[in-house]
């Protein structure tokens, strides 16, 4: 039987609980701070953490280890990463954090699709309903 902290699904739904409380407790920050210098501030929380993670596991790399290939995709990966948070602290401040977070939930949609165009997964007619339901469900959360 395979232990929860090596099931994918586990690590999803702890992602899904800390994005809810990102988009609660960032409304709640933002409420007299500029969202791009907000961003800035949460980024170094980020980075802080991931670096205290790392040095306590042993697990920094060499640089070296990385081929040029996976720095260029995660140099993408976080230029992307950057702009999703500057959009969405953006709309989180002039926006309700109930109706900023479906919409920003939409990107499930876009993954499905990219994986699809991009990666060559393959989706069952089940799988697309869901997506189909959720992408229809955020848009009707989002709605006034």
């Amino acid at each position: 039987m395979q232990s929860a902290f090596s099931s994918w699904q586990f690590w999803a739904v702890l992602s899904a609980m800390f994005a809810a409380c990102t988009a609660i407790f960032a409304k709640v920050g933002i409420e007299n701070v500029n969202s791009d210098f907000a961003t800035f501030i949460r980024t170094i929380v980020i980075l802080a953490c991931i670096a205290l993670i790392l040095w306590a596991r042993g697990q920094f790399q060499p640089f070296s280890s990385v081929s040029p290939k996976s720095y260029l995709f995660l140099l993408l990966s976080g230029l992307a990463t950057g702009a999703s948070w500057l959009c969405y602290f953006r709309a989180l401040k002039i926006g309700k954090a109930s109706q900023v977070a479906p919409i920003d939930k939409l990107s499930v949609l876009l993954v499905a699709l990219l994986g699809m165009l991009f990666l060559g997964e393959r989706l069952s007619g089940w799988n697309w309903l869901g997506i189909v339901l959720i992408g229809g469900g955020a848009v009707l959360v989002g709605m006034r």
